[in-house]
């Protein structure tokens, strides 16, 4: 491996870094999130002063949040047994103690940054509503009948009742009144627990979009606040299924309030290959317009939650030896089997390798994405950590009869076998949405998720930063200043190189810190992703850091498993191995300037026990012999793209 550096100089744009600086600090000052703002007239460009931090304008913190928190407003989680609503979810991710719909005290081991409450549009409330008695619902012919089943002890035919007219996309109770009345609830409390510098609540949904139950769901966060939000009404399956008549919808939101919005899409594991198709819905084969324009809508995927991981899988990548990670491989949600031929379309590992296929052959990227992490839990509390999970439904919290074998996702096939069959000892403590930004407001948070500078975790609070460039030297890892020295003279995660000089290479310079509550570290990789000149991808991975001394071989990787201090029957691990901190300079020996590649960061924990073990140990109960008992945490990165100059 060629770890030599050669410098060539390349100029700072001053003038450049200037204007932004500006700009940040306009918004800032906008924002309103500190006592006093820097006008423009108080920027000396070129003039020596004394501190060095007078015009910091790079993002300089991690923000920890979760875009995917479902409340009992959400019918398949209030219908089910959710009884806490938005201001309790608010509330308990700010920190405070709550009690879950099942009556177990929780708390967070530390409060989150940030929340959306992505609550179902379609029938939103229902379940808040039949527990009042609400008039306006009792005055709808189905609404009544849902509600008197509910209060006849029914509850569960009454959900069943209603789960058949969302398969069928028929609006059961098509009332707006009854859906604005929820939306501004919903709006009412989260910006009641917005605090700009403390906490930010995002005004947000969920477009469940399920065509023949296949997921294609998106959440919609809005950077505005409650004037704009109260100005639309969410888009539900009962509106449309494509999700081109979702960015619809957000351009005229846009159009009519002066506001911003994108969506996040999830879930492609279960999506039998439409998630990153390379058809439109309608049948037609991708173009550049669609491409620019899913991007505009859609820069984030949300690539690890609850119901499974969507990195990377065992029988696309052969050569990954971490890929075999809470694989949900079965099929949709109970209707269709798994073909593998779905399978690239559905991960993002290969996703990002099509939409390098695609720009070769369209001129634009449409699977050009950042990734985060979320829970989508129903529960209305967003827990991530192994030994503090709530699980996915009320019904499955921790102590529950049915805590293993809950069923998240059921065999509905006429003549089905049950191996279309989820439970939920198969799901995932995951995951959580780190922001890089430098200040905890709505504007700040949305538009660092706009620009990609985000990654996700499974639940780690890891820390993680990575910067490719063209001249950096490989100490330059270890620098105090290594992160204004990488935004300076390259690009973070999310970002994008190109043009090549005579004969470089990309350089990249990755920082990871362990999460101060939780495991160390194992190693640090970088995911590469090329296409050839005939429009095929590629990938590869190698390890640019590894723990404990271990050595990285020619080839980039290192063999060396980090070892395991897990001790399953008693949900414990130590930190004596692995290590706290862990920094890798890496250059791309493989690099050719005319293909276009895409490369992100994986960082791996060392192996620590998991919920099913810290269960198995709290209540003496016995999952699957199947379900993991130990795992490796990890966390994926926004990647950056290099791309040649046409």
């Amino acid at each position: 491996m060629n770890l030599e550096s050669r410098s060539f100089n390349a100029p700072v744009n001053v003038q450049r870094l200037i204007g932004i600086a500006i700009a940040l600090l306009c918004a800032i000052g906008v924002a309103g999130a500190q006592d006093f703002a820097i006008t423009k007239d108080e920027i000396k460009a070129g003039k020596k002063e004394y501190s060095p931090y007078l015009h910091q304008a790079y993002p300089n913190r991690v923000f920890w949040g979760d875009t995917h928190l479902h409340t009992s407003f959400s019918t398949d989680a209030g219908m089910v047994g959710d009884t806490l609503g938005p201001e309790e979810a608010l509330r308990f991710a700010r920190g405070e103690q709550a009690i879950s719909s099942s009556g177990v005290p929780a708390r967070l081991i530390r409060p989150l940054d940030f929340l959306v409450i992505a609550d179902h549009a379609e029938n939103l409330g229902l379940a808040p509503m039949i527990e009042e008695s609400n008039p306006e619902l009792l005055r709808d012919p189905m609404g009544k009948k849902y509600h008197d089943l509910v209060k006849s002890g029914e509850g569960w035919e009454a959900y069943q009742l209603w789960k058949k007219s969302g398969a069928e996309r028929e609006d059961s109770m098509p009332n707006p009144s009854l859906q604005r009345s929820a939306w501004e609830r919903i709006i009412d409390a989260v910006d009641n627990y917005n605090e700009p510098g403390v906490f930010t609540a995002f005004h947000g949904f969920e477009w469940t979009s399920t065509p023949d139950l296949r997921n294609l769901h998106r959440n919609v966060i809005f950077r505005d606040g409650a004037e704009e939000a109260r100005q639309v009404l969410p888009l539900s399956i009962f509106d449309s299924v494509d999700p081109e008549d979702l960015w619809d919808f957000m351009e005229a939101y846009e159009k009519k309030t002066g506001g911003r919005a994108l969506a996040i899409p999830h879930g492609g594991n279960l999506s039998q290959g439409l998630m990153f198709a390379v058809e439109t819905m309608s049948g037609q084969p991708l173009d550049a317009a669609y491409a620019k324009r899913r991007m505009r809508w859609e820069p984030l995927y949300e690539v690890t939650q609850i119901k499974g991981d969507g990195e990377v899988h065992p029988r696309l990548s052969l050569n990954d030896e971490f890929a075999d990670y809470y694989q949900w491989d079965k099929g949709d949600f109970g209707l269709n089997p798994k073909k593998p031929e779905m399978l690239p379309h559905e991960y993002a590992r290969s996703a990002l390798g099509i939409g390098l296929e695609q720009e070769q052959k369209l001129g634009a990227n449409p699977f050009k994405f950042g990734m985060i992490g979320a829970t989508d839990s129903h529960t209305s509390l967003a827990t991530t950590r192994e030994e503090n999970y709530f699980g996915k439904f009320a019904g499955a919290e921790p102590g529950s009869k049915h805590r293993f074998d809950d069923l998240v996702s059921q065999d509905l096939r006429e003549n089905g076998d049950g191996s279309l069959n989820v439970y939920h000892w198969e799901s995932l403590a995951s995951g959580l949405a780190g922001v890089w930004a430098r200040e905890n407001t709505r504007e700040a948070l949305w538009d660092a998720m706009a620009r990609k500078e985000v990654y996700a975790t499974t639940g780690t609070r890891m820390i993680v930063r990575v910067f490719a460039g063209w001249d950096f030297k490989p100490d330059e890892v270890h620098r105090p200043d290594f992160a204004s020295q990488g935004y300076q003279r390259g690009v973070p995660m999310g970002g994008d190189l190109s043009a090549a000089p005579d004969g470089a290479k990309p350089r990249f310079m990755v920082r990871a810190l362990r999460d101060p509550d939780g495991a160390n570290l194992d190693r640090i990789q970088i995911i590469k992703g090329w296409v050839d000149a005939a429009g095929k991808s590629h990938e590869r991975i190698f390890d640019v850091a590894v723990s404990d001394g271990r050595k990285i071989d020619e080839n980039g990787r290192s063999k060396t498993p980090v070892g395991d201090t897990v001790d399953v029957a008693n949900a414990s691990f130590t930190n004596t191995i692995g290590d706290a901190l862990l920094g890798g300079y890496w250059e791309d020996f493989t690099f050719d300037p005319k293909q276009r590649a895409f490369y992100y960061v994986r960082v791996l924990e060392i192996p620590t026990p998991s919920w099913i073990a810290y269960d198995e140990k709290m209540f003496g109960t016995q999952a699957p012999k199947e379900a993991l008992r130990k795992q490796q945490e990890r966390v994926y990165t926004s990647p950056i793209w290099y791309s040649p100059v046409d």
